[in-house]
């Protein structure tokens, strides 16, 4: 195996539990020679002649042949992983939101400068998404991918399901227990979950889908009335990223969307923190995959994972993907949703196609029927703070 110095960039808590990972265990043969970081007069748990605020000094460093990018801005990573690949040097990601922005545009860069993009972290963290759709999946036809593939807006669900709080106090628990940041928007609005979506859609079907073309709602307008209508009815809610491609046209829908599913399905059952994801085959039937999605040591198992492959040369083939063949997206067809609601003013009823159920009370009503997938683009509808909007799976 060949010697992996590493440039280390951001030293939070997955990147301090890498570099205390590879100080205790050198049969992975890799070492962290620098880690770039923005503030050198905070105190940090290694030697301080590892750390620099200069990125050069990694970038231009030709001893060092793989950079581990753990930095939360997009813009910065985005001109670190690119300086990386022309300096031919192989590059680790977690970012998930630097990546599906600029899927395309960095695999050409890997390919062009002959080195390897790894990024398992930035989906499911512990959960081996990619490798398996990119190994074991490869040349089955899948026909979905759906789950749960984060954490903060699972443990803020699982609090309303199950304590019957809403949804303010449930982020406030989130927040104190640390898994919700301060300012949660990138979780509890779907947007983190859409640019995991964008992520596994080209690994599973070789076709790259523009994060703001997912249709996306997030958590925030879901009431104690529709938990408790879930309850009633043996449900409970998720927010469910589903990819799902039709064979016959070869359009895929691809949505982030909170979404009733039954108690006894195997995706209930992800409670709290972890995430679990479903992928249906033509071959295999339907594969489950569990486990935590987010934290410290999580996600260093993911990043390590990736590090320890570039000793074998590893690269994602992504086989299915043909650059020259575009997907066609959230074009057709329908879900069944039930949209909740308190002002009796609204007109809810022009959104569906057919109405199946509809229930008035004083407080809360709630509309159950068919609305056509271009519907759904409609921002009124999905940006609606006073509506709840949840897919009957």
């Amino acid at each position: 195996m060949k010697k992996l110095n590493i440039g280390l960039f951001g030293f939070g808590v997955v990147g301090e539990g890498i570099y205390k990972v590879l100080e205790e265990k050198p049969q992975l043969n890799a070492t962290i020679k620098k880690i770039v970081i923005k503030d050198l007069s905070k105190p940090r748990n290694a030697p301080s002649e590892l750390f620099s605020d200069n990125a050069d000094d990694i970038l231009e460093d030709d001893e060092i042949n793989v950079v581990v990018e753990l930095i939360s801005e997009s813009d910065a990573a985005h001109a670190i992983i690119v300086k990386a690949f022309d300096k031919g040097k192989h590059v680790v990601s977690a970012n998930k939101k630097l990546i599906a922005e600029h899927h395309k545009e960095l695999l050409e860069l890997q390919y062009k400068n002959n080195v390897s993009f790894l990024y398992e972290a930035s989906v499911c963290g512990s959960v081996p998404i990619i490798r398996n759709l990119e190994e074991y999946f490869d040349n089955d036809l899948l026909n979905y991918v759906s789950g749960i593939v984060n954490g903060t807006t699972n443990y803020i669900l699982t609090k309303m399901a199950k304590e019957n709080e809403s949804y303010q106090d449930a982020l406030k628990a989130a927040q104190d227990s640390g898994f919700a940041e301060a300012d949660p928007t990138a979780d509890v609005e779907g947007f983190d979950a859409a640019s995991k979506l964008a992520i596994i859609t080209l690994h599973a079907y070789g076709k790259k889908i523009d994060v703001k073309d997912v249709i996306r709602k997030g958590i925030m307008s879901l009431q104690v009335q529709d938990f408790k209508y879930a309850k009633e009815k043996g449900y409970t809610i998720k927010l469910i990223a589903n990819s799902t491609i039709n064979h016959q046209t070869g359009e895929i829908n691809s949505t982030v969307l909170p979404t009733f599913v039954k108690l006894n399905k195997t995706i209930a059952l992800v409670n709290n923190e972890y995430n679990g994801v479903l992928i249906g085959s033509s071959l295999s039937d339907e594969q489950f995959l569990y486990g935590k999605g987010a934290g410290r040591f999580p996600t260093s198992s993911a990043v390590l994972s990736d590090i320890s492959a570039l000793n074998y040369d590893y690269k994602y083939s992504i086989r299915k993907y043909d650059e020259k063949e575009e997907g066609v997206f959230n074009q057709s067809g329908q879900l069944k949703v039930y949209i909740g609601f308190k002002d009796k003013n609204l007109d809810v009823v022009s959104y569906f196609d057919e109405v199946e159920e509809r229930y008035e009370s004083p407080d809360y009503s709630h509309i159950i029927g068919k609305i056509d997938i271009n519907t759904l683009k409609n921002k009124e509808l999905i940006e609606n703070p006073n509506l709840s909007l949840i897919v009957l799976d």
